[in-house]
């Protein structure tokens, strides 16, 4: 963040009987170091997972698909259990920022959500799409590039969440664990349990 916006999220405004501080809203805040052209680049990357909640969205508004909206779920559910851990373990952030307002770091939130969709479009891929028998060489390579792209992105977040100062190398790597134990969960779950039912849904 330059030192403009910086100083722009210290103001403080006052009326005849009210002061108002001025603060940034931290939750789509990242700061890189100014002039760090690779920091800027993983800052805007660190970006990555409002922009897959966003596709989310837009896939449930336009196609309804049930496994769309349990996966989804699925994420918010994560999340969930990263603010419960965050707020039990207690561990601070290695650096600390003013902007934050949650400076419990263990386990990366990003890292987590990364993980779980990274690791659930892999049990998505192969073990749902191969049993749709769409084997030619074209759906095999779309196949391995979902699943390249996305762990693609997984390390770069995670790396850039290292990079920026705003955790530490072991709360990634328990945010990629809790990630992942969660996502093979919740896609058993889904599998065994909620898709099964998914027809009986869709004549409600």
């Amino acid at each position: 963040m330059d030192s403009e916006a910086r100083t722009a999220s210290n103001i403080q405004y006052s009326d005849d009987s009210n002061v108002y501080k001025w603060v940034p809203l931290s939750l789509t805040l990242v700061e890189y170091p100014e002039g760090d052209i690779i920091g800027k680049l993983f800052a805007l990357i660190s970006l990555a997972p409002f922009g897959i909640a966003a596709g989310f969205v837009a896939l449930i508004l336009f196609r309804r698909d049930l496994h769309t909206v349990t996966f989804f779920l699925g994420t918010i559910c994560s999340e969930a259990l990263n603010y419960i851990l965050k707020h039990l373990i207690c561990e601070k952030r290695p650096l600390h920022r003013e902007d934050v307002h949650v400076e419990y770091g263990m386990p990366s939130s990003h890292a987590q959500f990364v993980s779980f969709f990274a690791s659930y479009i892999m049990y998505f891929v192969f073990i749902r799409l191969h049993h749709m028998n769409n084997n030619t060489i074209i759906e095999n390579i779309s196949k391995i590039l979902i699943i390249v792209s996305s762990m693609t992105v997984a390390v770069l977040v995670c790396i850039s969440r290292i990079y920026l100062h705003y955790h530490t190398v072991s709360q990634v790597l328990w945010g990629v664990i809790v990630g992942f134990l969660f996502a093979t969960a919740w896609f058993a779950l889904t599998s065994l349990v909620l898709t099964p039912l998914f027809p009986h849904i869709v004549t409600w």
